[in-house]
Formats: C-alpha cells, sequence, structure tokens
C-alpha cells in the first residue's frame, strides 16, 4: 500500500503541546474573566442550515463560508463566526433561557479567505455577548470585560477604539449618501490595511469627489473623545432624533466605562465602522499600542436585529469577540510569554528495582495533594528519561528509594538531588520548588 503524504489544507494547521497548552492557558485566563462579569458557557453545532448562516454578514463574508451539500442532500455550511448561530440559539432557546442572557463561546470557526500573520482560514473565536437588553450599561459591560480581558493577559497598552454605526448612518444620509451606505462602511472600514489615498478613490468612485471630502473628514478623529463626537455631530442634521440618540448613548457609555476606572482606555475614532452588515449601534476594535499593523484583536458591537431573522421576538443584543489566533500571533511578536508551557510537574523515575505498582501508587498519592505528575513507562536509563523530562518542560523527577519511604527529589534546571525522609516531607518539598521564584 502506498506511503500517503502527511499535509495539511492550506489556512489549516497542527498545533504541537507548547502551542496548544499556550491557548489553553489563554483560554483558562479569559473564562475566568468572563465568569467574573457574569458571563455563562454554551456551545453550537459546526454545521448549520446555509441559509442559517448566509447573508447576515455581507457578500463578501458570505463568499468566505465553507458551503456543501452533505450525504442528505442538505444545503449546509459551516459557521464562519459564532454571532450568527448564536442569534438562531437565542431565538430557538429565548423561552427555556432568562433575560438578559449573557454567554460567552469559545470555539473554531472557518472561513476561506486569504491568509496572513494571525489570519486562517480555521481560527479560534473567544466571543461574549449580552442579549436581551437595549441599555448603554450593557454597551459598556462589554467594553469593561473586553479591557479586563486584555489586561489579564498582559498585551501591554491597548485601545479599545469605538463608534456608533447609528451616527456613521445619519451622517451619511445628511450628505445624501445614505444608498450608498453599505459600500461606503466597507470602504471605510479598509481604510488601515489600503490607506487614505486609495480610501478617498474608493469613496470618490461611489460618492463623488465632494462627499468623499466630506466622509473622510467624519472619519477623522479629534484629540479627545468629547471634542470627536462634537464634531461628528455637528456634521450630522441637528434635529434628527436617531442622531441625537446615538450621540447621547454614546456618552451613556463612556459615563458607565469612566465610573468603572476604564476611561483611558476608550477612544472615540470615527473610521471604526465594522465590515458585517448586522451591526446597529456601537461598534469596537482593540488595538495593541506596541503593534498596530496586526489589525484588532477584539471586535464587537451592537446588533439589535439580528436575531429578528429567525423569531418575531425582539432581541437586542451586544457582544464582541477576542480572535485568539491572532492575539498569541500578537503576543508571540512582542515577546511576550504567555504562561505555563507543561501541566506535569513531577516525572517518577522507572527503575528495576521499584514496580510500576508501587509508582502508580505514588502519582495516585502525589495527585491526590494537587500535583500533576507522570510515571515514566519503561525502566530506561536515567539520561533517558531527564531528557524527556526536560524535553517537556517537566521542573522535578523523583525517585522512590526501594522499600524504606524515602525519595530523592531532582531538580532538573539545576541538575540538584535534595533527599526526603517520607511523603509529607516530599509534598512540602515538591510544593516550596514549584512555588519558588525563578
Amino acid at each position: 500500500m502506498p506511503t500517503i503524504q502527511p499535509r495539511v489544507l492550506k489556512g489549516f494547521r497542527d498545533f504541537l503541546p507548547d502551542v496548544e497548552m499556550a491557548r489553553a492557558t489563554l483560554i483558562r485566563k479569559l473564562e475566568q474573566v468572563f465568569v467574573l462579569f457574569g458571563f455563562v458557557p454554551i456551545d453550537t453545532p459546526v454545521l448549520e442550515y446555509a441559509d442559517i448562516l448566509l447573508g447576515k454578514g455581507g457578500g463578501e463574508t458570505d463568499k468566505q463560508v465553507y458551503r456543501f451539500r452533505d450525504h442528505g442532500e442538505r444545503d449546509v455550511a459551516m459557521r464562519y463566526d459564532l454571532t450568527v448561530p448564536f442569534a438562531r440559539f437565542m431565538a430557538e432557546h429565548v423561552e427555556e433561557l432568562y433575560l438578559p442572557f449573557r454567554r460567552y463561546h469559545i470555539a473554531k470557526v472557518w472561513r476561506g479567505e486569504n491568509t496572513q500573520r494571525g489570519r486562517y482560514r480555521e481560527f479560534m473565536q473567544c466571543d461574549f455577548d449580552i442579549v436581551g437588553t437595549d441599555a448603554a450599561s450593557a454597551d459598556a459591560d462589554i467594553l469593561l470585560t473586553a479591557a479586563r480581558a486584555m489586561e489579564v493577559l498582559d498585551v501591554g497598552d491597548f485601545f479599545l477604539r469605538i463608534n456608533h454605526r447609528a451616527l456613521f448612518n445619519r451622517f451619511l444620509a445628511h450628505i445624501g449618501a445614505q444608498d450608498k451606505s453599505v459600500e461606503i462602511l466597507r470602504t471605510v472600514d479598509k481604510l488601515e490595511k489600503i490607506g487614505p489615498q486609495a480610501t478617498e478613490e474608493k469613496l470618490s468612485g461611489l460618492v463623488g469627489s465632494q462627499r468623499a471630502d466630506d466622509i473622510l473628514s467624519f472619519i477623522q478623529k479629534e484629540s479627545s473623545f468629547e471634542k470627536t463626537l462634537d464634531k461628528m455631530f455637528s456634521l450630522c442634521d441637528h434635529n434628527d432624533e436617531e442622531a441625537l440618540a446615538a450621540r447621547s448613548r454614546l456618552l451613556d457609555i463612556m459615563g458607565c466605562v469612566a465610573a468603572a476606572g476604564a476611561e483611558r482606555r476608550i477612544v472615540l475614532d470615527p473610521s471604526i465602522t465594522r465590515g458585517l452588515d448586522y451591526y446597529t449601534g456601537m461598534v469596537v476594535e482593540t488595538s495593541l499600542a506596541a503593534l498596530p499593523e496586526i489589525g484588532s484583536v477584539c471586535s464587537g458591537g451592537r446588533y439589535d436585529e439580528l436575531a429578528s431573522l429567525y423569531t418575531e421576538r425582539k432581541l437586542p443584543g451586544v457582544g464582541a469577540s477576542i480572535g485568539l489566533d491572532r492575539l498569541m500571533a500578537a503576543l508571540e511578536a512582542l515577546g511576550i510569554r504567555i504562561g505555563s508551557s507543561t501541566s506535569t510537574q513531577i516525572l517518577l523515575i522507572n527503575q528495576p528495582e521499584t514496580s510500576a505498582a508501587r509508582l502508580h501508587a505514588l502519582a495516585a498519592s502525589l495527585r491526590s495533594a494537587g500535583f500533576a505528575c507522570e510515571v515514566f513507562p519503561e525502566p530506561k536509563k536515567v539520561l533517558v528519561q531527564y531528557t524527556y523530562a526536560e524535553r517537556k518542560h517537566i521542573p522535578l523527577a523523583v525517585f522512590a528509594n526501594g522499600s524504606s519511604g524515602a525519595f530523592t527529589m531532582r531538580i532538573l534546571s539545576r541538575r540538584e538531588n535534595v533527599e526526603i525522609s517520607d511523603f509529607p516531607s516530599l509534598c512540602e518539598a515538591v510544593r516550596r520548588e514549584l512555588h519558588a521564584p525563578r
């Protein structure tokens, strides 16, 4: 039988243990933040009926969806984000839940897009949403959760750049460009990718040079939140109730964020539009000060009408998503160590004079004491077992010395042995060594 060449599809990856454990560490930290803010976990299927997913994020997104017919000739697609399936989930289960409903969902999604650093065709998203309320408090809580997550992950200085889609739309209506709003929003959304000149050329092609200049003026941020908001509103119809409401909402959001002590993290940036069609209110993107070129590592916004595609019940929502793979790429580029690179703390050395049964009994006792340990399965040379431990980044090795009940603990980083008389002393020595400063 011919050997099959091992390979993976472009945009897909294998994860070796060190990378996967780093990713697991990030996920654990994020889950702790989500729980701190009252979010609960859910899950949804990878596959949905195609009509559930398509036409919700915009034409460009639809082109990236992995879509096919299954064995039952059903038209199905793989989820491209976690928000659209969540809207379907809420419509289907709203009577079983409570409102407002705070969820988090950490799972893989798939998009057939061009690959680049931090952007793949299979990737992990970490979503958190509040559904069932249209309050500014919920918008602020999403921003505060995102800010706390970035702080806990120790990404360095960062900014949450926010805007309000309704205020942008009312500005477009005021200058007579509302009929091109979708194309304009998508063009502005690519500003940082294609640059100001290309953006101006695309806008001029859509609405003419004068209106293009007006739009470029509108999306230019000023020196402070208040000055930017005043400039944005001044370019709208001052009697437009939707513009007034959007302005008031941004002020209310900022009031909540400032009261929670996170005001310095928020930047009002009128160029932030988010390319997905379902956003209706506040939108947010998160930029790392030391690595702005990698793009947003946490994005989202308010989507008050998305669930109405599946139910007549009003289910306004707001949420954000942390792109875990892009975030990991950013942390790697910045030289930021993510955390623990192994789960095993102790390797029990297998020697011919010590039975495997005794080693497994000792391992069970150590696990009961709270230590992660493993038994080396074969009585190979000690150097081979040390090499295994070092390659796996296991900090300690332990020998069970005959039938005396004594132990030898090997501190692998220092090539140092410590003789220990009994099991309680072993536990104390292990705990002391594991918590010693490195």
